[in-house]
């Protein structure tokens, strides 16, 4: 199977609200290579997107300095690191990564679709 890195349509085109719902399950993308990353959304107060991680994909820690970060389990189950913890969470469970907290996804315990939300976020990166 051939990865879909299609983009994802936005909420809002030339400041007009062009559709408020999305469907995390039917957005998601995998591929065997490494997690996708899907933006749903940006602007200078939040970043919402997807990641997608198929079973023993991770993301390396990393920190945010003066952004929350939430992870929210769409489907599967995942082990992931903040601060000095380690912690499982599976669907339905929120994972939040407190503003310069070292924070990652150790590994991808079965597929997983996340919910990642960072506010605020500059355009960009943060």
């Amino acid at each position: 199977m051939v990865p879909d890195h299609s983009p994802v349509p936005p909420f809002w085109s030339s400041g007009h609200k062009v559709n408020p719902v999305r469907n995390a399950s039917e957005l998601a993308r995998f591929s065997p290579e490494k997690l996708v990353k899907l933006t749903l959304h940006e602007s200078h107060r939040l970043l919402l997107g997807l990641n997608c991680l198929e079973p023993g994909q991770s993301q390396p820690a990393h920190a945010h300095a003066g952004a929350d970060k939430f992870y929210y389990v769409v489907a599967g189950r995942a082990r992931f690191v903040v601060g000095d913890a380690t912690v499982e969470a599976g669907t339905g469970d929120v994972v939040l990564c407190p503003a310069g907290e070292p924070h990652g996804i150790e590994t991808a315990l079965e597929r997983t679709t996340l919910l990642v939300g960072i506010a605020p976020w500059k355009k960009g990166g943060s």
